[in-house]
């Protein structure tokens, strides 16, 4: 039933975002040099690395490392790249990755191929076994400003009481936070 859900969902969104991402894809290519997407290497379901597409937001030389442990993340920005990622547009091309099945609309957020200490604590508690989402329960409740052993919990939290109300209740808040920029990175 999930799987159906998101790809009913995923076809909307495409049909619905198709001429904004087109949009973004040229602002993008415009204001910056480099790639209108990047792929970044994420840890997907049973720890299997895959590549999660977002539309770029940093210059192409920007070290790759969890925005939360730069020291200065806005130097990096592209010109449209703060407005991308504090609207959460940036996230737009991970639609693919939730029709290709790496990802659902709800789930974990998918880890950094670098993120060993996530990695390691998601393993212990069978959180790896889940799909990775586009948004989830450790998002909606903190995202990047959680400790680790926090979002694990929430993680684990999601894997012991997931369903299909829960996910719809997930997603409404996170339309709700994007809406009002609620936990949204700048």
């Amino acid at each position: 039933m999930k799987r159906i859900f998101d790809i009913v969902l995923v076809t909307m969104f495409f049909i619905v975002f198709s001429f904004p991402m087109l949009i973004i894809a040229l602002l993008v290519k415009i204001t910056s040099k480099g790639p209108i997407l990047y792929w970044s290497d994420r840890v997907g379901k049973r720890n299997k690395i895959f590549k999660m597409p977002k539309f770029r937001t940093m210059l192409v030389d920007t070290p790759a490392v969890a925005t939360h442990l730069m020291t200065n993340p806005e130097q990096h920005c592209t010109s449209v790249g703060s407005f991308l990622r504090k609207s959460s547009l940036d996230e737009l091309p991970q639609l693919y990755s939730v029709l290709k099945g790496d990802m659902s609309f709800v789930g974990p957020r998918p880890a950094l191929f670098n993120q060993d200490d996530l990695i390691e604590l998601r393993t212990k508690r069978g959180i790896h076994n889940l799909t990775p989402g586009i948004t989830g329960w450790a998002q909606i409740n903190g995202r990047d400003d959680l400790p680790i052993p926090e979002k694990v919990d929430l993680d684990d939290y999601y894997l012991k009481h997931h369903s299909f109300l829960f996910d719809l209740k997930t997603l409404f808040i996170t339309f709700a936070n994007v809406i009002y920029h609620k936990d949204v990175q700048h």
